[in-house]
């Protein structure tokens, strides 16, 4: 009898799992050549693109959204836009109406950005792709006034700026130093840098505050991702084709995996198991599994120059931006991590980078 009444019982709880609705998944992408941010709902089955509005201050050429981030309790939408007359600007949006808030003024081609967990501040680099080769910077914004309050200098193409969980330190890529900077989030100022050149791992104490004269990348990193717990960083080698795990707190480069073609951004799962990487020139996004550090599936997208990706909160979907090439619109493509297929794509405006995670709706 009581085996009967144990079967019942899990067939009611696996009946009533069935029919309980899956949520619908909100996320947002920017598209650079078109100045448009696109809302897109995946529904579990397909995407499509909600609404839209368009931001920016050059009504003849692209302002170029880059960067997007939303911020910690999910109520604005943060923005960079590359393209000034010479600067690029940080924006703050209202999230549910589209409304502009505020921005500020940075330095040349703000590109990828994140806040802090409290969402007080935003940490923006300066990628700079204008006139020389020379070093830029990260620049630091309060969130609330928009203001500007540090701008730190770090290295020359600064890109693939990330957080760790604890909020205390800020990571970013150098393409052409081939380093990676920490900054400390409670000093405003660069903590340690770290060599990812070839045969040259470990800690940097070059600076690099000199304009480059004769340099090579080996590396040419993108992306430093730090992982769940902050304990170790990933950094995208988009020139060699490989991931470098360093551990903070030995400051010592851990592993090398093997990656995709052109290796660009880097994502992990909240529970720390997978690691997200998309392979810009081959037109892939790899997924890994960080206990073994083997590559579980190499995705294929439906368009060319694969850009960003964001996980959902429940670790079950991988949502990425690709970018297209020519006359393509931009998508925003999933893929269910449990299967590790892609099962949904919307398109969205030209050359698709900047995506973030909104929100929930629906389900339980």
């Amino acid at each position: 009898m009581r085996g009967i009444l144990t079967f019942c019982l899990a067939t009611q709880i696996s009946t009533a799992r069935a029919q309980t609705p899956a949520p619908d998944y909100l996320v947002w992408v920017a598209s650079e050549a078109t100045d448009r941010i696109a809302l897109v709902r995946f529904d579990g089955a397909s995407a499509r693109v909600e609404r839209e509005f368009t931001i920016g201050l050059l009504p003849t050429d692209p302002d170029g959204p880059h960067g997007l981030a939303v911020s910690p309790d999910r109520r604005f939408l943060f923005i960079s836009t590359a393209h000034g007359q010479p600067f690029g600007f940080l924006w703050k949006i209202e999230a549910a109406t589209g409304k502009v808030l505020g921005r500020v003024e940075l330095g040349y081609f703000p590109a990828t950005l994140q806040l802090t967990p409290d969402g007080a501040f935003a940490y923006v680099v300066n990628f700079n792709l204008h006139g020389d080769m020379v070093p830029s910077s990260v620049s630091v914004v309060e969130t609330d006034d928009m203001l500007e309050v540090a701008r730190i200098p770090t290295c020359t193409m600064p890109h693939g700026s990330r957080l760790n969980p604890q909020g205390t330190k800020q990571y970013s890529a150098c393409m052409m130093d081939d380093q990676v900077v920490e900054i400390d989030t409670r000093t405003f100022g660069v903590a340690r840098r770290f060599s990812v050149a070839k045969g040259q791992e470990g800690e940097e104490h070059t600076a690099h505050s000199a304009p480059l004269t004769a340099h090579t990348p080996t590396c040419s990193p993108t992306w430093v991702q730090p992982s769940a717990d902050g304990s170790r960083v990933y950094v995208a080698c988009n020139k060699s084709n490989e991931i470098l795990e360093i551990d903070v707190e030995r400051w010592a480069l851990a592993r090398r995996l093997p990656a995709g073609d052109g290796v660009y951004n880097l994502a992990v799962t909240h529970d720390g198991r997978l690691l997200l990487a998309t392979n810009k020139r081959g037109q892939s996004v790899s997924v890994f599994e960080l206990t073994t550090g083997k590559e579980l599936a190499r995705v294929a997208t439906q368009r060319r120059i694969v850009h960003g990706v964001v996980v959902s909160p429940d670790d079950r979907y991988a949502f990425v931006s690709v970018e297209g090439i020519g006359s393509q619109p931009g998508t925003m493509e999933v893929i269910d991590l449990r299967t590790r297929t892609a099962v949904a794509a919307a398109d969205v405006g030209q050359m698709a980078g900047g995506i973030d995670f909104w929100k929930t709706e629906g389900g339980h």
